[in-house]
Parts: C-alpha cells; structure tokens; sequence
C-alpha cells in the first residue's frame, strides 16, 4: 500500500441539519474540513463557544486530576493504553448529566483550594505554637507592660546568658540603673528569653541599655499568658486539620465519578473541535457549504449514506497539481507501525513514494540486530502481545506496540542466532550448579568470538538498504517522466559502489581474484560514468569535468562514511551480549552454591532489567538514525501535510456504534 488519493469534496445542505451532518462527519473521521473560500458565503464565529468548550475541559482536566489525587483508582499499567467502551444509551446518559459533572468538578476544585488555604494555616498556626513553646515559663501576658510603678519589657538578647550575665553588662553600660530585675524565661544556644523590669522612673535608659546588648521584643506578642495563647491555637489547629479532612471527605465520596468525568473531558474535546469546524463553513439564509478532502476509497460509501439520510448535494472533483493536498498513509500490518517513524522525521510530499513498506523490513532488522538477545526478544514478544490482546487500543499505542512485536521477533531471531539468551546464563547455569559444559547455543555464530563476521555482514546489510534507497529515488524519478535522470543519477553509482565492494572488502578478508579483477573494471566505469553524468546540465565541457570529479568525490565520500554507519550495528550487537555475559559473570562469583543461587538470582533480575532497557533505547534511537540519514537522504524530500480529519479525538472512551 501506499499514500491514499485525495478527492475534493463538497456538500451543500440545508442550515437544519449542520449538527447531525457535522456529528456524522465525526463519527466517521475521514473527511479533512477547509475553510471555505466562497465570497457570496457568511462565515460564523464561535471563538465564544470554543473558548467554554476549552474552559470546560481544563475545569473537568483539574477535577479528575484532584480525584486521582485524593482518591486513586487502582488501575493496571495496561488500563492506561485502552479506550473505555461506551454504548449508545449510557452515552446518552452522560450527556444529560454533563452539567452536573461539571458543577461536581468546580466544588472539587473548590474542596481542593480549601485544603491548599487550609494547610497554609496550619504552617502558619503551628509556627506560632513553635514560637511560644519557648515561653512557656512566662506566667504573664506577651503584652504586659508592668504596674503603675514599674515597667516591663519581654523579648530576647543573643546567645545563652544568665540573668547575672544580662546585669553585669547593663551596669557597664550604665551604672546608674539599679532598680532593675532579670528573670529568665528560658534559655538556648543561640538566645535567651527574658522579662526584665525595672521602676518606670528609669525606664527609657533601661530599655536603651537592653537594646545595646542586643534585646529584641516579639513582633506579634500575644495578649494572654503563653500557656492560654498555647491552647488556643492547639484547639485552632485541632479546627483546621478537621475542616481538611471534612474536604478530603468531601472529595473521596466522589471517587466513583472519575469514569465520568474522563468522558465528559472527551465529550468537550468533541464539542470543541465540532465548534472548531463550524468556523471553516461557508453560510447563506438556508443553506450552508461545507468543502475539504476525503480519500478517494472512502468516498464512495461516505456519499452515499449521506444522501441517504439528509437533502443535499455533494460534489466530488480531483485536487489541481499544485493544490496543498493532504496526505494519508495506509499500508499494511508489517509497514503500517513504522508510519509514526516516518512522520517523525517528516511527512512524505506528494511526490514522494511511500518509504514504509521498505523501511519496515530494515527496520525490524536493524533493531533485532542491535538488541540481538533471544530472551529480551521474547520479554518483548510476550509484553506486546498482552497488550495487543486489550480491546480497543488506542491507535497510536497499537501501532508502537505492533512496531515493539515485530522488533522483539527480530530481536528473538537474531538472538538464537548468535546463541544469545540472556547473554550466556544458560552455559553459566550449567556449569556453575550442573558442573555440565555447554560449548554454544549459536545457531550461525558467536559475534563476540567472530566479531569480524559480523562486522562483514552488518556493512552488507548497509549496503542493500542503501542500495533500495536508490531504487526508490529511480522510481521517483522515473514516475515523474524523468526518466533519463533516472538511470544517469542511479545506475552509474550502482556500477561504482558495487565495484569497490570487492575492492574494499579485500583488505579484511581474503576475495576471490575474479571478484576482484570485475570490482576494479565496475569501479573504473562507475568513476567514469559519475564523472561525466554528474554535472551534465552545464553547458561547459571543463564545467562538466570538474562538477563531475567533484560529483565523483562527494559520492565517494559521502557513500563511504554512509556504509561504515552501519558498524554501528556491530558496536550495539557486542555491547548487548557483552554487558549481558558481565552481569551472569558477577551473578556468579560467590563460592557457596546456595548464596551462588541467591545472589545470581538477583543480579540476573536487575541487571539484565537494566541491560535491556539501556540497550532497547539505544537500538530504538540508532535504528531511527539509520533511516533518517543514511536511507531517506538518497530519495526522501518531506515537507507534506498530514492529513488532519474532522474525528472523535478521545482519550478515554470509545463510543462502540453509531449514536
């Protein structure tokens, strides 16, 4: 398969039925909306109602998220890739008791900012409470100022003093206060509390002489005696800590709602992108337009029924060639999981042919020989097929999943060839508690013992992926009606390369002389060939021969490099094994069989665990590397639009049948 034809398509119908032909567009997701550029058409706003539909989501967002908080739902890893099935009535259900839902997130929100005002205060009262505990001793109030013939001032100085201490300095700085009194409320390291009092005669210089020394009054002193002030906001924060479990009550007795609000979240997003749409339609008195693309395969059957159900008339016409027209890509159940890669580096042009059903195959290889470990290549194989068994998936999660299987296949493949199975802990097992010796579980080979083999192959692998890169542009090329471009910018570096292989190849192992005595004569013609094929649109002879020697050294160079790239599945090969064989070699290293057991037991867990997921990514991210730069530089372009349909973007539910 391939990128889908786009058909034009626009229907005409009476102003009453824009709501269900809207909805039934949505349901089926297959017709991409444009903004209708008819002048004799009014267009309509709904930035107003948009803007409530966004407000309602975030509303719904933030009460589920606070549900989940307060009351978490015990949810299974795989819970969270599968749609909620919705049948037709219950989904009507819902909708009547949308606003209520609604409502129940604003108390929810409201439940929740109480709670986050009300643990503020908490911090706040039990600062207070760590604050008076000090003086606690103090049998008076924070305010007292003294009686009518003394005055008394309550703080503290620095450090750890005595009431002698706090005297001694009070007379050096002024010896002449001698009707003053110290006591001690309490005392630490790094201040002392006191209540000095003196006779309200001297009380401006003695409180002069107190500051001198560092004397400090409270800020916020409370007007009855610390005890009293203690428990009244031991009582306060008793009031508080109920108020917020009142709240979290409050929001656990809603847990049952959160299946709820996931579907009000998505009946708004629905909405929203409804409202969205009505933006792009075109509007008389009576009538309204709606115009955009739909796949030429499906419609057909989208015409059809729409004219079975309402008045009007839709038109079909093919997109003008220079028309920005969507692009879809449908291939089958192998090509179709790497379609996400391909989009991720850019979606295909309308030029472009569609690189997945290629890529897949080198793809899945390239990963398998990357990771290449037949038990982390089951691991994968049965983790993915338990979630492919969860019905229905979401789209995008089927597909990495699907991509995940076929590259644990390869994985699993790969590994039973090079003998790896968790590295060596067959063999380790064997020999350690069996005393039995197991020399290889390689079907082809050992790459750790033969890593030149591998190294050989890996640079052939590169070679023919690069190799259907080629072929893929000269299809381009030849599709487009170019085709003497075709075969001057691809054949000859066929000729070239495929001549030097033999050449090249010889310097590491032993090639056949007639391999050889051909390779030099291919690469001769090849040169030749680049040389003057290369820069043939100059007019110019000299022009043409040194564009060509510069054509011949960039493909030169740039196939070079590109071939050695591919050593990179060698490197990844080794390292998986290696570190894998490591792991089994320190699971192993106690003498004592039962703490052998144990202890391999648990390094094999964890290391293997660690093993696989370092060299998972790393095989995910090189592969990636392997198509974006070395294979879709020979003939890939991008820069397409990604067919945007007018669809049910849910992220929760699934609604089974037509509503």
């Amino acid at each position: 398969m391939a990128k889908l034809a786009m058909k034009k398509i626009e229907i005409a119908a009476l102003i009453e039925n824009r709501k269900q032909i809207a909805e039934l567009l949505q349901r089926r997701g297959i017709m991409e909306i444009s903004e209708h550029s008819g002048e004799e058409l009014k267009r309509i706003s709904t930035a107003e109602s948009v803007s409530q539909f966004e407000k309602g989501i975030s509303v719904a967002t933030q009460g589920l998220c606070i549900l989940d908080e307060y009351a978490p739902r015990k949810k299974s890893l795989l819970s969270s890739m599968v749609l909620t099935p919705v049948d037709p009535s219950k989904y009507k259900k819902y909708i009547v008791q949308r606003e209520k839902l609604l409502s129940l997130c604003y108390d929810l929100i409201g439940w929740q900012k109480s709670i986050s005002d009300l643990k503020a205060e908490t911090a706040r009262v039990q600062a207070h409470i760590d604050a008076l505990k000090i003086w606690l001793g103090l049998d008076v109030p924070m305010q007292f100022k003294g009686t009518e013939s003394t005055r008394c001032f309550i703080g503290t100085v620095p450090n750890q003093q005595t009431a002698s201490d706090i005297l001694i300095k009070i007379a050096g700085i002024n010896p002449d206060l001698d009707m003053v009194d110290i006591e001690v409320v309490s005392s630490f390291k790094e201040q002392t509390c006191i209540a000095a009092i003196c006779h309200a005669d001297i009380a401006a210089d003695f409180l002069n002489a107190l500051r001198e020394i560092g004397f400090v009054q409270p800020s916020d002193p409370a007007k009855t005696e610390p005890r009293t002030k203690l428990s009244q906001l031991e009582n306060e924060l008793v009031r508080i800590r109920s108020e917020i479990e009142q709240n979290q009550n409050n929001i656990k007795s809603h847990a049952d709602k959160a299946n709820d609000l996931e579907f009000l979240i998505d009946y708004l997003t629905m909405r929203r992108d409804k409202y969205l749409a009505y933006q792009k339609l075109g509007f008389t008195k009576n009538v309204f337009v709606i115009s955009g693309y739909v796949p030429e395969k499906y419609a057909p059957s989208l015409v059809s029924e729409l004219e079975s159900k309402f008045d009007l008339s839709v038109s079909l016409a093919d997109p003008e060639e220079d028309e920005d027209v969507p692009v879809l890509l449908q291939n089958n159940g192998f090509a179709s999981p790497v379609e996400p890669i391909t989009e991720m580096f850019a979606t295909p042009s309308r030029k472009d042919l569609d690189p997945n059903s290629v890529m897949a195959f080198f793809y899945y290889l390239f990963f398998g020989l990357m990771l290449s470990d037949a038990g982390y290549g089951l691991i994968m194989i049965i983790f993915t097929s338990i979630v492919l068994s969860q019905k229905p998936l979401k789209e995008a999660t089927k597909k990495t999943m699907k991509m995940f299987l076929f590259c644990g296949i390869s994985t699993f493949f790969w590994g039973a060839m090079f003998g790896s199975w968790f590295g060596d802990i067959i063999q380790v097992v064997a020999r350690q508690f069996f005393n039995i010796d197991i020399p290889t579980l390689a079907i082809w080979f050992e790459p750790i013992k033969d890593p030149m083999k591998l190294l050989l192959y890996a640079l052939g692998f590169g070679t023919i992926h690069l190799f259907f890169g080629l072929a893929i542009n000269f299809a381009k090329l030849w599709k487009d009606g170019r085709k003497l471009d075709a075969v001057l910018d691809v054949v000859p570096i066929y000729i070239f390369v495929i001549g030097a292989i033999p050449l090249a190849v010889q310097i590491l192992v032993s090639v056949p002389q007639s391999l050889i005595e051909i390779g030099k004569y291919m690469a001769v013609a090849g040169t030749v060939l680049i040389i003057f094929t290369s820069a043939r649109s100059s007019k110019n002879i000299i022009a043409v021969f040194f564009g060509g020697l510069y054509g011949l050294y960039g493909i030169a160079s740039g196939y070079l490099s590109d071939i050695l790239s591919y050593s990179r599945l060698l490197a990844l090969g080794l390292a998986t094994g290696s570190i894998a064989s490591v792991v089994n070699l320190l699971g192993s290293l106690p003498g004592n069989k039962i703490l052998k057991a144990a202890v391999l037991a648990i390094v094999f867990v964890l290391g293997h665990a660690l093993n696989m997921a370092i060299n998972l990514l790393g095989a995910y991210v090189h592969t990636n590397r392997l198509q974006f730069v070395e294979f879709f530089s020979r003939f890939y372009e991008g820069g397409g639009r990604a067919f945007a349909p007018l669809k049910a973007n849910t992220k929760y539910i699934y609604i089974k049948e037509e509503i």
